[in-house]
């Protein structure tokens, strides 16, 4: 158990410079995790993750919660709560509590704290305990657990906004400060969010302001699937990014070129009622055909690329469809044979199919196994 206890904690402290260059982006949604390695571990053993917290909202759907993810050596999920069955609501301080299980098969163990929609939302004094041999549950130091550090320009000390330690990310509708109850020294973390739209969630489906009814639900079905989509392959680096099962697979960088491409097609099919004129080939016909030409010409690229070209494509989607309404939906242009609402339910059902190989090949991935040195302070 000494181990357990004096294991380093993998927090990944990224410079201002660094820092600096994440992209601020759009969300309903924020949190913010750090994360630690149990890769060592040979037995199952149990974990509480506790914090206080409280919130101050006016709208219902608003809330807050701890949340905890066990991220397995094959790159599955080996356990995850983030509260949704029991949201923290309550304006008083409260403590609460995630409980869950480690073992032989589990990487890395990551928690923090989320918050959705609008309002203020106060976290402090996280406690990690692991249950050692004995069954008796031990404290894990964790630094700036009660948030004493103040926070600077967003930025909290020991922890990273976002999902993934190791990937930060800067929703533009949340400000992350230091406060202090009346009458206290101690800090805590203070989340503002103001200005989220609910109908933005990727776990809306359904209709969306300034568009027909079904203009609008296609647009939030496929929103939902490129989130998904991106959620899977966000932390992959480069190595993974490129890795081929065998010589006659596809990449997962070149998949998610596949799925911008695809939807390029369906967007001047539909929009234009014409195929790739020769320019629009040269730039996405080898993503489209997929195979060995692609296996050469997509490599060596960050997933952050692959993801703006797919995040580009969607953008001209939605713009055009926004031209568009439900009539225009329901027809079957002459050329095509298919309703245009058939055709983009084709690209959804696309990326979906092509989502679960994506899950596969991040499974079938080998480990590489990180050596670190830690210099003695």
């Amino acid at each position: 158990m000494k181990k357990l206890l004096s294991i380093a904690v993998l927090l990944l402290t990224f410079s201002y410079l660094a820092q600096s260059q994440v992209k601020e982006t759009s969300a309903e949604w924020t949190s913010f995790v750090r994360s630690i390695d149990v890769s060592f571990l040979s037995k199952e053993l149990k974990f509480r993750l506790t914090a206080k917290a409280k919130v101050k909202i006016e709208d219902e759907s608003s809330f807050a919660g701890l949340w905890a993810r066990v991220d397995n050596k094959d790159g599955e999920t080996g356990f995850f709560d983030n509260m949704g069955d029991r949201p923290i609501k309550s304006p008083e301080w409260e403590r609460y509590q995630i409980e869950g299980v480690i073992n032989s098969k589990s990487d890395r163990l990551l928690f923090g704290g989320l918050v959705l929609y609008d309002g203020q939302f106060y976290f402090d004094d996280f406690q990690l305990e692991i249950e050692d041999e004995n069954g008796e549950f031990k404290t894990v130091p964790l630094e700036n657990a009660d948030f004493s550090a103040t926070v600077v320009n967003n930025r909290i000390q020991e922890w990273v906004e976002g999902i993934y330690d190791s990937k930060p990310k800067r929703i533009k509708e949340y400000s992350f400060s230091s406060y202090k109850d009346e009458g206290s020294d101690n800090n805590a973390l203070l989340i503002v969010g103001k200005g989220t739209e609910k109908d933005t969630s990727s776990y809306y489906i359904g209709p969306l302001k300034g568009y027909s009814q079904q203009i609008g639900t296609i647009i939030t079905m496929l929103n939902n699937l490129s989130d998904r989509v991106e959620s899977v392959v966000a932390s992959l680096d480069q190595r993974e990014t490129d890795w081929l099962l065998d010589d006659n697979a596809n990449s997962i960088g070149a998949l998610i070129m596949h799925l911008a491409a695809a939807e390029a097609y369906y967007q001047v099919f539909t929009f234009e009622g014409r195929g790739f004129n020769d320019e629009e080939k040269e730039k996405w016909q080898t993503a489209l055909s997929l195979g060995k030409e692609a296996q050469d010409k997509f490599k060596g690229k960050s997933i952050q690329y692959y993801l703006d070209v797919y995040k580009k494509v969607r953008e001209k989607t939605i713009e055009e469809l926004g031209k568009r309404d439900d009539e225009w939906l329901l027809s079957v242009p002459p050329s095509a044979g298919i309703s245009n609402y058939f055709s983009w339910f084709h690209v959804m059902e696309h990326q979906s199919s092509h989502l679960g190989q994506v899950l596969l090949l991040k499974k079938r991935i080998p480990k590489v196994e990180a050596k670190i040195e830690l210099e003695k302070n």
